[in-house]
C-alpha cells in the first residue's frame, strides 16, 4: 500500500500551478479529461514516479466546490493510494462498511473512492495498475516530465481531525496497515512514507493540512516560495495546504 498521489483543490488552477511549478522545481503538467465527469479540470505534476494534482471547479454544485467553502479557500482535497492487490483491497473495504463512491476498471487501471463520511479527512481512493510502475492519472508520457533536480518524491501526508484516534483507527481498517502512537497524534506507515493524524490545528476543520516532499535542498525551496508570497510563518503552503519539507 503506497501513497502514490496527493490531490489538492483550489480556485484559480493557473495560479495555483505557476506557484506549485516554480516552488518545488517541477516540469511540465497533465490535464486529464477525466475529471470533467465530476464538473473539475486539472494539473497533475510527476514528482518523481509520485504525484503531485490541483482540481478546480468549473461549474457549481461539484464536491470540490463544495469542500472549497465548507473549508474556507483551497486546500487538501484527495490521497491515493496504490495497492498491488486489489481484490484484497476492496474486499477489506466491502467487510469495513465503508461507501463506494466511484469505481472503474479499465485497460489496466483500475481506481475505487470511497465515501468521506465514511473515512473522515480526505477522500480516499484505492488504485491499481497494471503494470505497477504506470500511472494513468499522471498521462502516457509523465515520465518525461521528470524533473527531480529540485524534488524528488512525495513521502506522506497528515489529517487534522477533531478525533484523530477514531481516524486513525477507521483509515488503518481500510488501508490494511497498522497504526501507531506518535506524540499527541497516531502515524500509519505506508510504502516509502506515512500517514499522520493530529489535532486540529487551526479553524478550517476536518481535512488534509499537509504533504511532505522529499527535497535536495529545503532552504532553496523556502527561497523560491518567499519569493512568491507562499512562505506563511516559516512554513511554504501551496493552494491552501502545508507542504513538510523532508531530506532527500
Amino acid at each position: 500500500m503506497r501513497l502514490r498521489q496527493i490531490a489538492l483543490v483550489g480556485k484559480d488552477l493557473d495560479r495555483i500551478g505557476a506557484d506549485i511549478t516554480a516552488v518545488l522545481g517541477l516540469g511540465e503538467a497533465y490535464a486529464d479529461p477525466g475529471v470533467g465527469k465530476y464538473g473539475l479540470h486539472n494539473q497533475v505534476w510527476p514528482i518523481g514516479d509520485t504525484f503531485l494534482e490541483v482540481v478546480s471547479p468549473q461549474q457549481d454544485g461539484t464536491t470540490a466546490g463544495r469542500l472549497i467553502e465548507k473549508r474556507g479557500g483551497d486546500g487538501g482535497y484527495m490521497a491515493i493510494f496504490q495497492t498491488g492487490d486489489l481484490a484484497h483491497a476492496r474486499a477489506r473495504i466491502t467487510e469495513a462498511g465503508v461507501r463506494v463512491v466511484d469505481q472503474t476498471d479499465r485497460n489496466g487501471a483500475s481506481f475505487t473512492h470511497l465515501h468521506p463520511k465514511d473515512v473522515p479527512g480526505a477522500i480516499v481512493s484505492i488504485d491499481a495498475m497494471d503494470p505497477p510502475e504506470r500511472w494513468e492519472w499522471g498521462g502516457p508520457n509523465w515520465r518525461d516530465h521528470v524533473k527531480t533536480d529540485t524534488s524528488l518524491e512525495i513521502r506522506g501526508c497528515e489529517i487534522q481531525a477533531a478525533d484523530p484516534d477514531a481516524v486513525s483507527a477507521r483509515w488503518a481498517e481500510v488501508l490494511g496497515r497498522p497504526r501507531e502512537r506518535s506524540g499527541d497524534g497516531w502515524r500509519i506507515a505506508v510504502d516509502g512514507g506515512e500517514i499522520r493524524f493530529v489535532t486540529l490545528k487551526d479553524e478550517r476543520g476536518e481535512g488534509l493540512r499537509e504533504f511532505d516532499v522529499a527535497v535536495r535542498d529545503a532552504a532553496a525551496v523556502k527561497a523560491a516560495a518567499q519569493a512568491r508570497g507562499c512562505l506563511i510563518d516559516g512554513e511554504v503552503r501551496l493552494c491552501g495546504t502545508a507542504v513538510r519539507l523532508v531530506p532527500a
